[in-house]
């Protein structure tokens, strides 16, 4: 007879991982008995618990895993003797649990080792599948990677209204759910959804589930407020002991899908994967492979491929790398180098955008959102105010319609929103950002109306991409009151945004940037007043030599070809279409002027701006191929090999870097990093650009040093 899940890790010895794991913040279990009244038994409860406050999560390291796999091996004698009749599983206030330490996961040091984790894994959550009574996860709070494979393994699963998130993000980390999540959910919610979760949602920027979500998804089977939360967990598991409630699955998967939905999802997903990533990130494609076979294994046959993929997973180098982004990006997403403290920041309580353009209304409309003040947004025709507001108006009705926004706050932002063709009605704002025509002598002209009209205290600010703060800040009688604010398109995605810090800005400027920017959820590095800032001088650096190439003859898709090692979301010319081949060309001619001995202008784009596109696409917008009139914009010459053309791009990249460490336009090469990674889309599983940089040579040939040491191990 077949071993169970569980059964065939009965040999497991883990004296090695525990080795490993003496600073460990352990996740303890403990338990405590509740009467089922109308079941007529107990229900064991096992609370986790790490004894921190919300601020520090609940994690699974090895000897937290230890515990509960005693206290559940303990629980499991107590329901065959029948001392208890049903099992369930919490966390502590706000948190079930946020998955393994990945600071300690990294630390693993060899793939012996790291196999023992994995396998703990599956054995200690496995139990909760085969307790020998029904067994229950109430998720009260956040449950992250494998605290929601904590859920997962259990029979049922309660969620509470107010849990911060759920999610699978593990690909996103260069991983896969490896504790029984790639095997459990597809065949709890179907192939479709187990896709979104697994898949889809961590490439999104590691987008993560409401509660509201998981419920309609089917990876909840109730949903309760949290005032009376355990409350109502608790009946809803005695009633279901009591065979008083059945539970109904639509999503769980019959023979019609296995047969026919499954593959045909799984396919279309890889196909997906390979046009929008490539084929570099090795952990969404393990995933697939999983989920593939999730359709007609075993559970002990599932949990025994996720040990061999995960084993492999953490011991290689994209893993690492991935560690080293995400821990840098959370990190900064609670310390900016280079910020004013706290206290300096001005309260925020008017808010005014001069420009009503597309990124105008979409920084205006976060900022409403977020903050639920005033704001006041303005352009130079009734026609134009009235279309941004319009639009505002429009996404607030699109958050209440998907059920994001409660109509009580969503009537709240409406009433919020104002447009005006007359700077006197900026009069009372805190803060007024300009988002107008890239052109310093108009945003001069803006900002000298702009001081006639506001306080003496209020904070102006440029949402300019390259332009020089200071330059623009020269005409006001109080330029300290000057700074930028540089978000990226499009606002409500991108995480990153850039303050940017003018010689005479003020602590109380700069401070107040930032604190905006923590206000809306974002992540905000501080720079200095120079070209491009961050993540334009290096996009510049790469599109003009892309352009250029072109210039002298080298095929657009040698061009593609030469960088496609970077892994960037998309190829620079379709970057160039997504940003604006007018924004493209600005910049562009913004770099070369302010560098030309490094920075290239570009003819052929000035010319592709007149003509509107490089690409041509069909009906659905595809791409279907280079437009006729960009191929001849190729050059005579002979061109560059796409090796070539790699290390000019390599070489350029890392020499700029090193100049702006120099010019100490950020505070070190981990910025560079979390400025790339944040606004540029860099993969996590490459770890960073200056770690790439670092591994392919470039650094080292630009000045004979490497930006980190030892290097960051990832993919090159």
């Amino acid at each position: 007879m077949a071993k169970s899940a569980v059964a065939q890790y009965d040999s497991l010895d883990v004296a090695p991982l525990l080795a490993h794991a003496k600073d460990e913040v352990v996740t303890h279990s403990f338990v405590r008995y509740v009467p089922l009244p109308k079941a007529g038994g107990t229900l064991a409860l096992v609370t986790l618990d790490n004894g921190k406050d919300h601020t520090r999560p609940n994690t699974l390291g090895p000897q937290g895993l230890v515990e509960l796999r005693e206290t559940l091996w303990g629980l499991q004698k107590e329901a065959a003797a029948g001392s208890i009749q049903a099992v369930a599983i919490t966390g502590s206030p706000f948190i079930l649990a946020a998955g393994a330490d990945l600071s300690k996961v990294g630390d693993i040091p060899d793939r012996a080792t790291g196999v023992l984790m994995v396998k703990l894994g599956h054995q200690t959550l496995g139990l909760l599948g085969e307790m020998g009574v029904p067994s229950f996860c109430f998720i009260n709070g956040l449950a992250l990677g494998g605290g929601l494979e904590v859920a997962l393994n259990a029979d049922y699963r309660t969620v509470s209204q107010s849990a911060a998130a759920l999610a699978l993000p593990e690909v996103f980390l260069g991983l896969i759910p490896g504790w029984g999540g790639a095997w459990l959910l597809p065949n709890l919610v179907g192939i479709k959804n187990a896709l979104t979760v697994m898949v889809e949602n961590p490439l999104k920027m590691n987008r993560t589930l409401k509660p509201e979500q998981a419920l309609k998804l089917g990876i909840a089977d109730a949903m309760f407020p949290a005032a009376r939360f355990l409350e109502d967990s608790l009946a809803f598991a005695d009633e279901v002991v009591a065979g008083k409630r059945k539970v109904k699955r639509p999503h769980q998967p019959g023979a019609l899908e296995r047969n026919t939905v499954w593959p045909l999802a799984v396919n279309t997903a890889r196909k997906m994967l390979r046009e929008r990533i490539g084929t570099v990130a090795k952990s969404p494609y393990a995933a697939l492979d999983l989920l593939a076979g999730a359709k007609s294994s075993t559970k002990a046959a599932g949990f025994a491929a996720e040990d061999d993929v995960l084993a492999e997973l953490i011991a290689g180098d994209q893993f690492r790398a991935s560690v080293y982004a995400f821990m840098l990006t959370q990190k900064r997403a609670k310390v900016t180098p280079g910020a004013p403290d706290r206290e300096h920041a001005q309260p925020i309580t008017k808010v005014g955008v001069v420009g009503g353009g597309l990124m105008a209304r979409q920084f205006a409309f976060q900022i409403l959102r977020r903050l639920e003040v005033p704001v006041v947004i303005s352009d130079i025709s009734e026609e134009r105010v009235n279309d941004a507001t319009t639009w505002m108006e429009g996404e607030v009705q699109a958050l209440l319609d998907k059920g994001r926004l409660h109509s009580d706050t969503a009537n709240k932002l409406r009433g919020l929103i104002h447009g005006t063709t007359t700077m006197a009605d900026f009069a009372d704002c805190d803060l007024v950002i300009e988002a107008v025509f890239e052109e310093i002598g108009v945003k001069r002209e803006v900002f000298q109306e702009l001081e006639k009209h506001v306080s003496e205290e209020a904070i102006l600010a440029s949402n300019t991409s390259s332009l020089s703060i200071g330059d623009i800040a020269s005409v006001l009688k109080h330029p300290g009151r000057m700074v930028g604010i540089h978000f990226f398109n499009p606002v409500a995605v991108m995480p990153l945004v850039e303050v940017v810090k003018a010689d005479k800005s003020s602590d109380a400027a700069l401070a107040t940037g930032v604190a905006l920017v923590n206000k809306l959820r974002k992540t905000a590095i501080v720079t200095a007043d120079t070209t491009g800032f961050v993540v334009n001088r290096l996009l510049a650096k790469l599109l003009g030599e892309a352009m250029h190439a072109i210039e002298v003859g080298t095929p657009y898709e040698v061009v593609d070809e030469s960088v496609a090692p970077l892994g960037l979301p998309m190829g620079p010319f379709a970057l160039l279409e997504l940003v604006g081949l007018q924004v493209g060309a600005h910049v562009l001619d913004t770099h070369h002027n302010a560098f030309p001995d490094r920075f290239f202008a570009s003819e052929a784009l000035t010319k592709l701006v007149g003509h509107g596109r490089i690409y041509d696409r069909d009906a659905k917008k595809k791409i279907t191929g280079v437009s006729a009139f960009a191929s001849d914009l190729i050059g005579e010459g002979p061109g560059y090999t796409a090796e070539e053309l790699r290390d000019r791009v390599y070489d350029g990249l890392a020499d700029e870097v090193w100049r702006m460490l120099d010019e100490g336009v950020v505070a070190g090469p981990e910025d560079i990093d979390v400025a790339m990674i944040l606004g540029a889309g860099w993969p996590f599983h490459m770890g960073g650009l200056t770690p790439f940089l670092d591994r392919v040579g470039a650094s080292e040939k630009a000045r004979g040093k490497t930006f980190h040491t030892p290097p960051i191990k990832g993919v090159s």
